[in-house]
């Protein structure tokens, strides 16, 4: 199956924190379709960013949206990439992706912009599904692992750079672990988010959100959050624990860690410090998962993290290794982490995220997909979540447009193939 490009062109959009983003639209024709696909990509940004990520190219000029703007990457898609790939035929994805990265030349995408090559590479991703007249789903089936339904991750109460509160661990998750189904895990969230905000207003404490559309109250302990969503489970008529539903943090440790501490609620801990107080927590609370437990640096205490909690709880690397299957593969030789997260405007291809999930299937380690705080309505990650087997997903609260999409995309996949193909959630 081959896709000849016909034209590429992006433009500068709002992403849902309100800055500037991509969408890219591509259009294309196949030796088995014709011609007449086009396909749109919308491209994520984030604000938690590890400092081995591909780099976004933003404008810099101070007079038009602080700085922040990307008519630059617009023009790198509209000139020189379709300039590269117009009336070109490609055989494969990774081929396509090839000729990105070859025409950027540099090692991080900063000349062209890691925004406007991602943005290419997940509107051909479609490209080629539609020319093979599949789901976007089953054009990745295969490129991992046997597609499977994951379970959702569903971010309910967010603080760090995410918020604006005392609370400086940034993500705390329900993962619906014991739901029969996609339909029932999406429900918990939803039950759950709901009774937590009903909990929040009852104690007084602000129901505002932070930008993945989970609560920002005023605390600054992150054992307060565990308390409220345990409280908040029970409360929707759900059981606090792995049979049920359990726990996700994401401190995002790389944001409060400074001069060889961590500052955590005006409190400075060590690593060794650290790492037994996510130890107390795992026994008290049900937590299940543990993403960027420390910072992107700190290697010697990824280590004795996860000789200390690697066999009872999921450690997730995201700074720290960037979806770059090279710093994985080392990661893996470390002994680090037992798990990665995976977005695909990190390493800034989707054949580089496939690559790094690879590395992580052939070395035991788990792969949890994820959004960006900064997001569009594009769906692209819950079908490449399904289509890898990876397991799990999270793209923040069961609420707010951009977020929700993923999960509806999620339904309307298990909907139209649970009893086609027989996937099973996690």
């Amino acid at each position: 199956m081959t896709i000849t490009v016909e034209t590429v062109h992006a433009v500068e959009i709002l992403d849902s924190r309100s800055r500037p983003t991509l969408a890219v639209t591509l259009t294309a024709s196949s030796d088995r379709a014709g011609a007449g696909i086009r396909v749109r990509a919308g491209v994520p940004a984030g604000a938690s960013t590890g400092t081995r990520e591909a780099v976004e190219l933003r404008d810099g000029d101070p007079h038009r949206f602080a700085g922040q703007g990307v008519l630059k990457a617009a023009a790198s898609v509209n000139e020189e990439i379709r300039e590269r790939l117009a009336g070109r035929t490609f055989a494969t994805l990774a081929e396509l992706d090839r000729a990105l990265i070859d025409l950027d030349g540099t090692e991080n995408k900063s000349r062209l912009g890691a925004n406007a090559i991602v943005g290419v590479s997940i509107a051909a991703a479609r490209a080629f599904a539609e020319a093979a007249g599949v789901p976007l789903w089953r054009a990745l089936e295969g490129e991992v692992a046997a597609p499977r339904l994951p379970v959702p991750h569903f971010n309910v109460i967010n603080g760090g750079v995410h918020a604006l509160n005392e609370l400086d661990f940034q993500e705390f998750m329900l993962a619906p672990l014991g739901a029969p189904s996609m339909a029932e895990a999406v429900r918990a969230g939803s039950e759950i988010y709901s009774a937590l905000r009903g909990m929040l207003h009852e104690r007084h404490l602000s129901v505002g959100l932070g930008d993945e559309g989970g609560f920002a109250p005023e605390i600054a302990e992150p054992e307060e959050a565990l308390e409220l969503l345990v409280a908040a489970i029970g409360a929707a008529g759900y059981t606090a624990g792995r049979e049920g539903v359990a726990i996700a943090m994401d401190p995002a440790s790389s944001e409060f860690y400074r001069d060889g501490a961590y500052q955590v609620a005006g409190s400075s801990f060590s690593s060794d410090e650290m790492i037994e107080r996510y130890a107390e927590m795992t026994e008290r609370f049900p937590v299940w998962l543990l993403e960027d437990g420390l910072a992107q640096d700190d290697w010697d205490g990824w280590q004795r993290l996860t000789a200390r909690l690697g066999e009872r709880v999921e450690l997730v690397g995201d700074d720290i290794f960037c979806t770059n299957p090279t710093i994985i593969a080392e990661a893996i030789e470390k002994k680090v982490a037992n798990a990665a997260l995976i977005k695909v405007n990190q390493i800034g291809t989707v054949t580089e995220t496939l690559e790094a999930m690879r590395v992580c299937r052939d070395a035991g380690y788990a792969q949890f997909v994820s959004h960006r705080s900064g997001e569009t309505e594009d769906t692209f990650i819950a079908d490449l979540v399904v289509g890898t087997g990876a397991g799990h997903l999270k793209s923040g609260a069961p609420a707010r447009g951009e977020r929700v999409a993923k999960y509806n995309r999620l339904v309307e996949i298990a909907d139209a193939v649970e009893l086609e193909y027989g996937l099973a959630a996690r």
